[in-house]
């Protein structure tokens, strides 16, 4: 679960480092971006600003909708061991469509950013490629592997949702002669 905290914070993090500059200075990533220097124009200033806020409330509703900071008023809730992104989860009924939307996010922005790198050779676009394809690799991951618990069999203990295709599962296979052969 330490890998899903880390997605999790350093999804706002990357969002909020992103959105600082946007909010505070639009004159300074104009000035980067274009290549002449020249005043940001009052539409120009406004959409940099709101889409700054927009980060910043996206990284907040991140953290607050997977379940990584507690919502809770009771100390008796907060004592359990952890956040899941189980679906039943009353502490984050909405982790895993929240870590979906995220990752698909900034695996939209890493390919936005990688295609703008090819056509204009800045590094800052680069940088942002690599950064938001970092955090949605990392999501990928959750959500391939953070997203539920494993099934584990009593008998054999192994997890029923592998399977042996396309390569026999001969762990499996062994721990089922051995119970047959206590069996008989």
């Amino acid at each position: 679960m330490d890998v899903f905290y880390s997605y999790t914070y350093g999804s706002a993090g990357w969002l909020f480092l992103q959105a600082a500059p946007l909010i505070a200075t639009p004159t300074i990533i104009l000035t980067v971006l274009s290549p002449d220097v020249r005043e940001p124009t009052p539409l120009e200033e406004y959409f940099s600003r709101s889409l700054g806020i927009t980060m910043l409330f996206l990284g907040i509703m991140i953290v607050l909708l997977t379940g990584s900071v507690p919502l809770t008023s009771s100390i008796s809730d907060t004592t359990n061991a952890g956040v899941t992104t189980e679906a039943s989860d009353p502490k984050a009924p909405y982790a895993v469509p929240t870590l979906t939307i995220s990752f698909l996010y900034h695996s939209a922005m890493s390919t936005f950013c990688y295609a703008r790198y090819n056509t204009s050779g800045q590094s800052a676009f680069i940088l942002g490629s690599i950064g938001s394809g970092g955090l949605a690799a990392v999501g990928l991951w959750c959500i391939l592997f953070a997203s539920s618990s494993g099934r584990i069999s009593r008998k054999t203990g192994a997890d029923k949702r592998t399977s042996g295709f396309p390569f026999g599962n001969k762990e499996s296979a062994s721990a089922k002669k051995k119970q047959m052969g206590k069996v008989i």
